[in-house]
């Protein structure tokens, strides 16, 4: 052996001496992985063949092993870490050569190429990746970003540390509509480092808040980190739970689990929202308090905002802007909690429900019993066992049946009586256009307040006619007439209040991109569609959106974008309210007008979408946005290509289960656990989040997936981690970003001095995810009831 060390323990660090030169030599690192792969299997392989490496393995024919096998414990859980004493046999790191281990690397690449990349299931969600990037670059480049700094920093900048609280605020706007922290750094480096020391500011809290709050787009939806990382632990999760039951003793993840070991993005989405926004709150109370105890080095700065022409008191600004929307909400949450707003849907199942099994199947081996009880608990057993007992006893599961007329009418008959008196959809719209007419009038409290009264007089009549004259059994085409004259009269006062609204500063530059990220998220977050579909919604609606503004700079006719907005939602309201599937045997009258005004509702906005892209291209902002959304999502594919190629590698000659072995060694799934967030942490440094959660995660992802822990919880873990390792000097990348942006005056000293304050802050998220693991969890259980 080579200096003392096992073979697969030399052939790991020949892998990782080739990857980091690779990726220090300058060369593209999206060729130096597969390349770093490349040279490390020949390196190995000449050793290998020259017998210098050797690695020692445990005999399995040994009286001692087939002895410990006897007490019990299972082949899987036998490592030389764990037995060190077991009598040992030399061989080879690749067992049958290293030809065959190639022969077979090949093989297995191009099918993973074909599974991961060209057309797996996962290929789906990876699409996401590149409307996600384009929706980031299309608003960084039509210089939205800097509309709400400027913005921000006239609302926060009065306060103590106000510009940089400002920062923090932009920085999760960004985040939440990007998801790219590079271009969010440079974003606001560019943007907002000047003005801060211009205004007073230290170098070293301007810095700081700068790339910190830059790296929020790691953690806060829709974050390409989580959408990758999502992909591959949804994979892990589910492979490490069916080895952990097989080893076990059951059959499969759900016998032994009691429930499907699956994980989507969307679920993730939902986990990182509030670590997300808990790590912003933490950054901005970081920078007040800063500003408080050395207010000469974060001082208020007065920019003579109003928020409009006219000056509002108070006592104005706590009635409309909180009080009135606060107890419209509040109403509308209260109504719902006494039934009177709720579901009208009485779409009954032409088939009845199955019967209810019992919370764990009993049907299993002694082993997987025992093993079940140790997981689950005796008593939740003795109940699935008294469960079955009762089934069995009522002559099994009821099967489910398809339902006859008159159980049809019945089952229609029971909905309808328990249906609320207000649809829950339109309570919706009444609560959003509520809050709207309150807002526009704390804009404007001087104007005449009739027309936002006319108004809030027709949610009111839409509200009442849906109690009175709307039973749960109307049709839509009804619904739509009973509701049309309410709905005018409160479109009416939408139409001043929207007037109102858009000589606001605040709101005319918050709202448009707000209402992008709201509907982005909304539909993910509340499981309306997956993130793909929500993506391309993100990209065609930053197109438009950045269309929009250009035109409103060159003083263009804006008027399509307008009418193709209108379109959508007309789209989602028609959709929403009536049956749009002409294929079907009868399509009654109404459902056909409505199909053929959505069918003219989805040509206004293609025309629109053309046009807001014809818009963009003459104003040589399409150009540039194409070419940087082609090169981020190739560097992402083609870095997911080259990882998997050294993946093989390592797993050719054994790395990848050596690791694994030594992981599964302790005894402490926390430590374990911790070992492995500790190893992400240092690789951040030199590795760039793309490199570890293609090369690291999949060869550590079976231990850390495979055992008790939410893996909702122990993926946002890792994402927080690589955000944290973003930061930390010397190595952070988003330091280097701010570095290649920050003027001369500012040193590097400055930025790392400046960034060692958030790096404590992103450890005490760390911590207090690590210790209240709800705060990951309880979002995706709460949507999940």
């Amino acid at each position: 052996m080579l200096f003392g060390l096992d073979g697969v323990e030399i052939g790991l660090i020949i892998v990782f001496l080739s990857l980091f030169a690779g990726i220090l030599s300058g060369f593209p690192v999206a060729f130096a992985i597969p390349g770093a792969g490349l040279f490390a299997f020949a390196i190995i392989a000449y050793l290998d063949g020259n017998g210098l490496l050797v690695h020692q393995a445990i005999d399995t024919g040994s009286d001692a092993y087939r002895a410990l096998l006897g007490t019990g414990v299972h082949a899987d859980a036998i490592s030389v870490f764990r037995y060190p004493d077991l009598p040992r046999l030399a061989q080879p790191v690749f067992e049958r050569g290293w030809e065959t281990a190639m022969d077979r690397n090949i093989s297995f690449i191009v099918n993973r190429m074909n599974e991961r990349v060209f057309a797996g299931q996962s290929i789906e969600t990876l699409l996401a990746v590149l409307m996600f990037v384009m929706m980031g670059i299309v608003l960084e480049r039509s210089k939205i970003a800097n509309d709400l700094l400027t913005t921000m920093a006239r609302v926060f900048g009065p306060l103590p540390g106000g510009l940089a609280v400002s920062v923090v605020v932009v920085g999760a706007f960004l985040a939440a509509s990007t998801g790219i922290v590079g271009a969010t750094v440079v974003t606001m480096g560019l943007l907002s480092l000047p003005t801060m020391l211009r205004n007073g500011y230290s170098p070293e809290l301007s810095t700081g808040v700068i790339a910190a709050s830059g790296t929020l787009g790691q953690i806060i939806p829709p974050s390409i980190v989580i959408v990758l990382l999502g992909t591959l632990a949804g994979d892990l999760y589910s492979a490490a739970q069916e080895a952990r039951a097989q080893a076990a003793g059951c059959t499969d993840a759900l016998t032994y689990l009691g429930k499907p070991a699956v994980v989507s993005v969307g679920t993730l989405f939902q986990s990182a929202m509030l670590p997300g926004i808990l790590l912003a709150v933490l950054y901005a109370a970081y920078a007040f308090g800063y500003a408080v105890l050395n207010p000469k080095k974060a001082p208020a700065v007065h920019a003579g905002y109003t928020g409009g022409a006219e000056v509002i008191t108070r006592s104005e600004s706590l009635t409309w802007f909180l009080l009135v929307p606060g107890a419209v909400l509040a109403g509308a949450l209260l109504l719902g909690e006494f039934g009177i707003i709720g579901s009208q849907d009485l779409t009954v199942a032409s088939y009845s429900e199955a019967g209810q099994g019992a919370v764990l199947r009993t049907h299993v081996s002694d082993t997987c019993k025992a093993a079940m009880i140790e997981l689950h608990g005796q008593a939740k057993w003795d109940l699935a066992v008294a469960q079955t007992q009762a089934i069995e006893a009522a002559g099994g599961v009821e099967e489910s049946h398809r339902l006859s007329a008159e159980e049809l009418a019945a089952a229609t008959a029971a909905k309808a009586a328990s249906a609320a008196p207000i649809g829950s959809g339109l309570a919706v719209v009444l609560v959003i256009f509520g809050i709207a007419l309150a807002a526009a009038r704390g804009v404007k409290p001087l104007e005449s307040p009739l027309p936002l009264l006319i108004g809030a007089g027709g949610l009111l009549a839409a509200a009442l006619a849906d109690v009175l004259f709307l039973p749960p059994a109307a049709g839509p085409g009804t619904r739509f007439l009973v509701l049309l004259l309410p709905m005018l009269v409160a479109l009416w006062g939408m139409k001043h209040a929207a007037a109102r609204l858009a000589q606001n500063e605040l709101v005319r530059v918050v709202f448009p991109p707000l209402l992008l990220i709201v509907a982005v998220l909304g539909s993910i977050l509340g499981g309306i569609t997956n993130p793909t579909p929500a993506a391309a919604l993100g990209a065609g609606g930053a197109i438009m959106l950045a269309a929009y503004r250009k035109l409103e700079e060159t003083g263009g006719n804006r008027r399509i974008i307008l009418w193709a907005t209108f379109a959508l939602i007309g789209m989602i309201l028609l959709g929403a309210n009536f049956d749009l599937r002409i294929t079907q045997e009868v399509v009654t009258a109404e459902n056909w007008l409505a199909y053929l005004a959505a069918f003219a509702c989805y040509m206004m906005a293609a025309i629109g979408l053309i046009y807001s892209g014809w818009v963009l291209l003459r104003t040589k902002v399409l150009g540039p946005v194409v070419r940087e959304t082609a090169k981020v999502t190739s560097m992402v594919f083609t870095i997911l290509v080259g990882s998997q190629l050294l993946n093989l590698v390592v797993i050719s000659f054994g790395g990848e289960h050596y690791i694994q072995d030594f992981l599964k060694s302790f005894d402490s799934e926390f430590q374990v656990f911790l070992i492995v967030m500790l190893v992400l942490f240092v690789l951040g440094f030199v590795l760039d989040f793309l490199e570890i959660i293609y090369i690291v995660i999949p060869i550590v992802g079976p231990v850390i997936y495979g055992g008790t822990f939410d893996p909702k919880w122990v993926t946002i873990m890792i994402a927080v981690n690589l955000q944290t390792s973003f930061l930390t000097p010397p190595f952070g990348f988003a330091l280097f970003y701010l570095r290649g942006v920050a003027p001369a005056a500012v040193t590097t000293g400055h930025i790392y001095r400046g960034v060692i304050p958030f790096v404590l802050i992103q450890v005490l998220g760390l911590m207090l995810l690590w210790f209240v693991p709800q705060i990951v969890t309880v979002v995706p259980d709460l949507l999940g009831r």
